[in-house]
């Protein structure tokens, strides 16, 4: 497993452990009760770590090779799931992963961003960055899900929507402006997860919902840290302050009330427990569904409504109103 900065000092008290425990069987060192001390240190070391972790730290811990992807959720998640493919249009696009599914007894339609695990599927599947086709094809079964009364789940982890020329030539703002207007219109419950990196328009083309969740340790932003660093302060190397600066962090949204739920992962990030998480978001999504299956399409489209027309309020004081008259 990859070694993150701020997990390197963890790394080497556990290989020193292990070298303790090794050498006691051959010649003891320490007893049972001296090595007990040194895991309940090992312990309070991770707890004392992973609860000051940067906003930096936090973006690594999310873009970890091993973290759990769209893939490893329809598999752990869904007992039946039938995948459909193409936007009826153009093509298939493999960034985008998609079909009918059953969670719990829950029939609905996963769709979700996928970025592959290896060298060969992230290519595969152009780094989960979504061409228009990708925004179609999401569109495309959420309008089957609507037609059958069932409800989306949308799984988001993209570093943004491929930014080449064949996606500008095929319409790429227009198909994610599109997703916009009929995703807020669209007559059946929508559950959105933020699992990983959630960037940009790559993000917002799938990010209408009635209820929209983040995991810990994922990050929700307009631009990527690295982008943000280089257009303010034409430095890259910058990123770390940047990702602090953005308030991208799903405590720091919660608070804006920009998404609902924050979805706990275990110590250190979800690719040390994926279990752990997949029971969390299969207990988020079972919970959600059954507080929207009820709504009248007309309630929970006036609600889905007011969700998003309230984000970005703010107030003006008296005195600055009247300054600037």
């Amino acid at each position: 497993m990859e070694v993150l900065p701020h997990e390197k000092q963890i790394v080497e008290y556990e290989k020193t452990i292990t070298q303790f425990k090794d050498h006691n069987h051959k010649n003891p060192l320490l007893s049972r009760k001296e090595l007990h001390k040194l895991e309940k240190k090992l312990d309070e070391l991770k707890k004392r770590v992973y609860s000051s972790l940067s906003p930096w730290d936090r973006v690594l811990i999310c873009r970890h090779p091993e973290r759990p992807r769209t893939i490893d959720y329809i598999t752990h998640l869904c007992e039946d799931f039938v995948e459909l493919f193409g936007d009826r249009t153009f093509s298939d696009d493999h960034a985008v992963v998609g079909g009918l599914a059953k969670i719990n007894g829950m029939k609905c339609i996963v769709v979700g961003q996928e970025k592959g695990c290896d060298t060969e599927s992230r290519l595969h599947r152009n780094f989960g960055m979504l061409h228009p086709e990708g925004f179609r094809k999401a569109l495309r079964l959420a309008a089957l899900a609507e037609k059958f009364h069932l409800p989306v789940v949308f799984l988001v982890d993209t570093p943004g929507a491929y930014p080449g020329l064949t996606a500008e030539e095929r319409g790429q703002g227009w198909a994610i402006a599109l997703n916009l207007r009929e995703l807020a219109r669209l007559a059946t419950p929508i559950f959105v997860l933020v699992i990983g990196e959630g960037c940009s328009g790559g993000a917002l083309g799938m990010g209408i919902g009635d209820s929209v969740a983040m995991l810990e340790h994922a990050y929700y932003s307009v631009i990527s840290p690295e982008g943000c660093s280089s257009i303010l302060w034409k430095d890259a190397s910058k990123s770390s302050l940047a990702a602090e600066k953005l308030k991208m962090q799903s405590d720091d949204l919660l608070e804006f009330e920009i998404i609902d739920t924050v979805i706990k992962e275990p110590l250190g990030g979800a690719h040390h427990d994926p279990a752990l998480v997949y029971a969390n978001v299969k207990k988020y999504l079972l919970e959600k569904w059954e507080e929207f299956k009820n709504y009248p399409p007309e309630i929970l489209l006036e609600r889905r409504y007011q969700k998003f027309r309230k984000m970005g309020c703010h107030e003006t004081s008296p005195k600055s109103r009247s300054s600037k008259s």
